[in-house]
């Protein structure tokens, strides 16, 4: 089909020189140069076309000639970005820094995201010494590359490089920052001031935001807080009081062959299965022995385990039918670690109380990581993306169950599990237990 037949009216330049360049990218070079002649024949004036000429001549080393023609395309067409960002490149290889810094502030004042533009003026500030100025100009271009988007192959050294500036202007504005902060923080001894210095940390890119992402059910306007305060637990000292005959319980379960020692993750062996869990699918790597599971107590392991029974008496229970309670001896094996994840519904919390811990485990929750003590617990959001590792020639063992989060009420947790138990019953299954 000839190239009349599929342009029209005013649409007629662009496409066809879009059908050029489709033409070059398959390597129909001559196709690709004859539709470049005839749009240059029927409008030789046309900004794409002056662009497209004005592109050759920048390539062939003749910048001044370029730099005319692009000025002449945003004179006809000043909201296009493109024009204006190659005429910033003529005037780069003119030289002229001013320029250069104007055209692409146009370009940005059109599109504020265009990471070529972006790229470039950060360049260009770099060359007039605005050192800082670069830094944050290619910090902006950095974050609004999405984990999604293209990069082409010449771009990589740039952000390479773009990466290292921002590094570098970090660590000299922390530093900056901190001796403004010396006396403030003296001043404030007594006053515990973690979440603030995740603030700053979070400032100087050292860490991340991770906000909670539940798998099923995502109840607004909690806090996202990885690790809770141990205070509002007070429940929890009985529980911890009693580490020491719960330890011994499970060492008499570990050490029973024919205990009723469970893969955590058991998801079938189908390509549905998510990379991350292949390894620990159906794997004893990571198992668990369940006194409650997905809100049905196991009158047996309870009965095995009495003074662990009997410590969890006051325990609070996370009461969803067919999903909560749960409780279990989670045991890491050795040199075993479990992938980033996040659970199922932020209206819960989970406890860890450790039991076993050997040196060289470790416990992340979004940008905060904990060692875990023995006989000390503590309570975190699972529901915020987490990991854990035994890095140890030993087992690792912890006792989890879950609770209400504290900033549900009575009526809410009421809704909630009606609307989590009905969803079982409509869909005539339980639903995946996660998150432990």
């Amino acid at each position: 089909m000839g190239a009349n037949a599929t342009v029209e009216g005013g649409e007629r330049i662009p496409a066809l020189i879009d059908l050029a360049h489709q033409a070059l990218a398959n390597g129909r070079t001559d196709e690709a140069a004859r539709l470049m002649r005839q749009a240059e024949e029927e409008a030789p004036q046309h900004p794409l076309v002056l662009n497209e000429i004005g592109e050759r001549l920048l390539r062939s080393g003749e910048p001044a000639r370029a730099h005319e023609l692009f000025a002449q395309a945003v004179r006809s067409d000043s909201s296009n970005s493109s024009l204006w960002i190659n005429l910033a490149a003529a005037s780069r290889g003119l030289n002229r820094p001013d320029e250069e810094l104007r055209a692409l502030d146009q370009a940005l004042a059109i599109e504020p995201a265009n990471l070529r533009a972006l790229l470039q003026k950060a360049s260009v500030q770099e060359l007039q010494g605005e050192a800082r100025a670069a830094a944050y100009t290619y910090r902006i271009a950095l974050q609004s590359i999405a984990p999604t988007t293209p990069v082409p192959a010449w771009m990589r050294d740039v952000l390479v490089h773009a990466r290292q500036v921002v590094e570098a202007n970090n660590r000299k504005l922390e530093s900056f920052l901190e001796e403004r902060l010396t006396g403030l923080r003296a001043g404030y001894g007594s006053v515990p001031l973690h979440r603030f210095d995740r603030c700053l940390a979070i400032l100087m890119q050292k860490q991340r935001v991770y906000q909670q992402q539940p798998s099923f059910l995502y109840f607004p306007q909690l806090a996202a807080i990885e690790f809770h305060d141990r205070t509002g637990f007070p429940w929890l000292d009985s529980i911890e009081a009693a580490t020491g005959d719960i330890r011994t319980e499970l060492v008499g379960v570990m050490a029973d062959d024919d205990a009723d020692l469970e893969p955590y993750i058991s998801l079938g062996n189908g390509r549905s299965i998510e990379e991350k869990w292949r390894e620990l699918n159906r794997s004893r790597r990571w198992s668990v022995y369940y006194l409650w599971r997905e809100g049905v107590a196991h009158p047996e392991h309870l009965a095995r385990c009495p003074r662990t029974a009997a410590a969890l008496e006051g325990w609070p229970r996370c009461e969803v039918p067919g999903v909560s309670p749960n409780a279990v001896f989670s045991i890491l094996d050795a040199r075993t670690r479990i992938p980033p994840h996040t659970g199922v519904y932020n209206s819960r919390l989970i406890v860890h109380v450790p039991l076993i811990i050997p040196p060289g485990c470790g416990f992340r929750v979004g940008g905060e990581q904990r060692q875990w003590e023995p006989g000390k617990a503590f309570v975190f959001d699972d529901t915020i993306e987490h990991e854990a590792w035994n890095d140890s020639d030993e087992p690792r063992a912890v006792l989890i169950f879950d609770v209400w989060n504290p900033d549900i009420r009575a009526e809410e947790r009421a809704m909630v599990s009606a609307v989590i138990s009905g969803m079982s019953e409509y869909y005539g299954t339980g639903l995946k237990r996660s998150g432990l």
